[in-house]
């Protein structure tokens, strides 16, 4: 066969999807698993990549949503069920890390291919807004005379939120043990319940509670921050006497067994769609931090944050 038969036959292949997926390129049709429901955190970022993906030159990106035990079960069918495809994607981060150390699934990041961090977030706490209590310190007095009566709200156990909570009952001298935490699929659960009043109080990313507190229907009462977060009028729990602070991130893995090239090859596409003009746009809606880190130094982080978050959980009596 000439050369430029067989070229002409291999790009007809690849159209149709016939190639074995180890000889595709990476980047053409995507397909981005967002281990969690509708309306949350991973959500949101997954469909902002997937739109930046596509003006940074993917053909297009298809999404799935598979939520429950803090991204687990999306793990285990993303690497069960894409394993050697370079144009598989899914988003993960902190919160999976936690579910990991304590919900002990029977799969692990290590059946998946790093790629990179993508954004960096802080937790905030908010109230509904017809709640008796008024400020951090009204919830924390409760949380002294009897843990269990102050239900808290947010992701899957192991969240952020989740560890917070723990931090913060270790820091007033209340049994993180008996804390009442109620974990939710996806943000828009939370969002309800919260809403509903059927949580004391309520936490994740300052995003995904921004309009309901803009409209009066949440009152924001403390952010994990270290800082005051720019353009964010909420105090941070240090000012407030309780030394806790916790961040949130989230990333991007690939699947397992892909070549070193279609590693690469992904890697490129998302740093060039955190370039595009749709991802600082949703970087600014959504108050996100660049948090932008790839390759080795990615894989690094996810190992460190692994044993840091580990300590942190241990510490605060969680496992």
């Amino acid at each position: 066969m000439r050369r430029d038969t067989f070229l002409r036959s291999l790009a007809a292949l690849a159209a149709t999807g016939a190639l074995p997926l180890a000889a595709r390129a990476a980047g053409e049709n995507l397909k981005m698993m967002i281990p969690a429901n509708p309306g949350g955190g991973w959500d949101t970022t997954g469909r902002a990549l997937g739109k930046a993906l596509q003006e940074a030159g993917a053909a297009s990106v298809q999404y799935e949503n598979k939520g429950g035990a803090a991204g687990a079960i999306g793990l285990a069918q993303f690497a069960n069920g894409s394993k050697n495809d370079p144009n598989a994607m899914m988003v993960m981060g902190a919160v999976m890390l936690g579910g990991i150390i304590t919900g002990k699934p029977p799969v692990s990041l290590s059946q998946v291919t790093p790629i990179a961090r993508l954004t960096s977030e802080y937790n905030v706490f908010v109230l509904p807004a017809n709640s008796p209590f008024k400020t951090m310190k009204d919830v924390i007095e409760q949380l002294k005379k009897d843990p269990g009566s102050v239900k808290w709200g947010g992701g899957s156990r192991g969240s952020t939120e989740h560890i917070a909570a723990a931090m913060i009952a270790r820091e007033v001298g209340a049994d993180p043990a008996k804390i009442n935490y109620v974990a939710f699929r996806g943000g828009g659960e939370a969002v309800a319940a919260i809403l509903g009043g059927n949580v004391s109080i309520g936490g994740s990313g300052y995003s995904e509670f921004a309009e309901y507190i803009a409209a009066g229907k949440m009152r924001a009462i403390g952010v994990t921050s270290d800082k005051r977060i720019k353009g964010i009028d909420v105090p941070t729990l240090k000012e407030q006497g309780v030394n806790v602070v916790i961040g949130n991130w989230r990333g991007v893995y690939g699947a397992s067994g892909i070549t070193p090239d279609q590693r690469k090859a992904l890697t490129e596409l998302v740093t060039k769609a955190t370039k595009t003009k749709s991802w600082a746009e949703a970087m600014e809606k959504n108050g996100w931090t660049p948090a932008f880190m790839a390759g080795a130094d990615f894989e690094k982080f996810v190992d460190d944050e692994f044993a840091s978050l580990r300590a942190v959980m241990a510490k605060s009596g969680m496992i």
